[in-house]
């Protein structure tokens, strides 16, 4: 198989992180799932200018059937293979929530938008990229939840599509600049699980929806 449809769209994806300012040069990687291979950004990659005839593609049990896949490779199988609903996976570098991610241990729900992200965000002790300690952190960090901070390093998305994945990424970077800028003038408020159950409820009766409670 060829994966020509992946291939592009993560080709594309690259692409807009690059133009919202997500990504910078080579920081971060992305993926797809397609059924029992996954398609994969390149190490070192620049996300601006990367074609779609650079992906790779590993099998989930990590094997490489073409390229040569990023070094964070383990993060995305570890969340295929713990998330069967998981399509796709996007890690960025993007600075709001890179800030953020160095200062706090959770970003609270300070927003109902976040219900999408799972509600709060849990931030992933410090260990160096690539290695099989910082995949293990993450993913702990994500459980339950499609989103988590890397401590004094980035972030990680998933979504039963990249194009979830991405809107999850950029809603991540907006929450983590509304905390930013709510801790600028006091102690940010942070809505209750009361509140955001209602939230949810109010999505599932508008139709507005599914939230990730």
């Amino acid at each position: 198989m060829t994966f020509d449809t992946e291939r592009e769209a993560l080709a594309d994806a690259c692409r807009r992180l690059s133009s919202e300012g997500l990504v910078i040069g080579t920081a971060g990687n992305l993926s797809v799932r397609a059924g029992e291979q996954v398609v994969v950004t390149p190490t070192g990659c620049t996300f601006e200018s990367v074609s779609p005839d650079d992906m790779s593609v590993v099998e989930l049990d990590g094997e490489v059937v073409e390229g040569e896949p990023t070094s964070e490779l383990g993060l995305h199988l570890g969340v295929y293979r713990g998330m069967d609903w998981a399509g796709a996976v996007v890690h960025t570098h993007s600075p709001m929530a890179t800030a953020v991610g160095c200062v706090v241990e959770e970003l609270p729900p300070i927003h109902y938008a976040m219900l999408a992200l799972g509600g709060s965000v849990r931030v992933a002790p410090y260990a160096t990229f690539g290695t099989e300690e910082l995949h293990e952190h993450v993913l702990r960090a994500v459980e339950g939840r499609t989103a988590a901070l890397m401590k004094n390093h980035g972030t990680l998305n998933c979504g039963a599509s990249l194009e979830a994945a991405i809107e999850g990424a950029l809603l991540l970077e907006w929450a983590c600049g509304l905390y930013w800028h709510a801790a600028q003038i006091g102690e940010p408020s942070v809505l209750s699980e009361e509140q955001l159950a209602d939230v949810a409820r109010q999505v599932q009766e508008l139709g507005y929806g599914a939230a990730r409670a």
